[in-house]
């Protein structure tokens, strides 16, 4: 699969404003910001302007919204459409309808993203107006005593405390202290509901999907932990045409869970951030079995089934395939974040 091909499908969700839709789909043509900070990272090593539009559009939306996070960061919210919203219309704005908001995966994530494409030279910061929104941002996960917090997690569903975006609020706070002022103590209560939680990811689920986010691309995790999550993941999740999200998934379910085809260049991901080139080819090969000649990878095969959903392509799905290649070919190589330093969980 040629890089220019998958980049040109990711360019048919790419919005006038920068940001991305997560599927051409009708179900999905909304713009979620972690869709959208996930669907950029190939281009964080890349000259393009990709990235930073991306992160320019996300910082627009957040300023159109500063009055919600301004009462949010000193009254945590109480009811759904309180917290900063997880999607939002092409031209983002909130669409008028329930939904499982309470996503602090989502912040952690864009904070952690912007402050990634300042490391890597990206204009990310255009004015101290948006250097003021990561501030508020911080406080907004610190009102909510995310360390603690039950949301709906990486998947809008069921509202418990979720160890992947205890782990992204870790990652983005960690990281954009490099930006603005972030109490320690965020972090290290942060860091320590985290090490009581895993390797699960939540009270009802043992092992997850999710969960590969804490090794890539957050490195929050030591080796360990990161082996302890990656043996769960492959043992227990990964069937013929991907990963399963959890044990028991609804979502899709035609006999048997949906099987997920991010989760192959996923794990190669998360094994070349432990240097494991071989484990990286394996699942490298896995991917490439299930591409799509056109490089629109689908969002999942319908569980018990040979057949794609209707969110096809799905945009980061098509982003992780892009990096996995790119490390492949040594074109922009993963380099391993998994230590047992200061800046990685300790194991217990």
């Amino acid at each position: 699969m040629k890089l220019d091909q998958l980049s040109r499908v990711l360019d048919e969700m790419r919005l006038p404003n920068g940001a991305y839709v997560a599927s051409l789909s009708r179900d999905y043509s909304h713009v979620w910001i972690r869709d959208v900070c996930y669907t950029v990272l190939p281009y964080l090593n890349s000259p393009c302007d990709r990235y930073e539009k991306a992160y320019h559009a996300l910082l627009d939306l957040f300023r159109r919204y500063e009055w919600k996070i301004d009462i949010h960061t000193s009254k945590r919210p109480v009811h759904l459409f309180e917290y900063i919203h997880a999607r939002y219309s092409t031209d983002l704005k909130e669409i008028d309808q329930p939904w499982g908001h309470a996503q602090n995966d989502a912040i952690g994530v864009f904070l952690w993203g912007a402050a990634q494409g300042v490391r890597h030279g990206k204009n990310i910061i255009r004015d101290e107006k948006d250097r003021g929104i990561l501030e508020k941002l911080t406080r907004y996960l610190a009102c909510l005593a995310y360390w603690d917090h039950p949301d709906n997690g990486m998947w809008e569903e069921n509202m418990e405390v979720h160890a992947s975006s205890m782990g992204a609020c870790v990652a983005g706070l960690r990281e954009v202290s490099l930006l603005v002022d972030v109490p320690e103590k965020w972090i290290r209560r942060g860091e320590a509901a985290l090490n009581r939680l895993l390797p699960r990811e939540s009270e009802t689920k043992e092992t997850d999907l999710a969960l590969l986010s804490l090794i890539y691309p957050y490195g929050v995790v030591n080796r360990g932990t990161a082996r302890s999550i990656l043996t769960d993941v492959a043992g227990k999740l990964e069937r013929t045409f991907g990963v399963i999200r959890y044990a028991g998934d609804r979502y899709y379910n035609g006999g048997a869970e949906a099987e997920w085809c991010f989760g192959f260049p996923w794990l190669g991901l998360c094994h070349a951030m432990l240097g494991e080139r071989d484990k990286t080819l394996e699942y490298g090969e896995k991917t490439n079995r299930i591409l799509p000649d056109d490089g629109r990878v689908p969002e999942l095969y319908i569980g018990g089934t040979d057949r794609p959903n209707g969110n096809t392509p799905l945009a980061w799905a098509v982003a992780m395939v892009m990096l996995l290649h790119r490390h492949l070919t040594a074109e922009t190589p993963v380099t391993s974040g998994i230590r047992t330093e200061k800046g990685n969980l300790e194991e217990l």
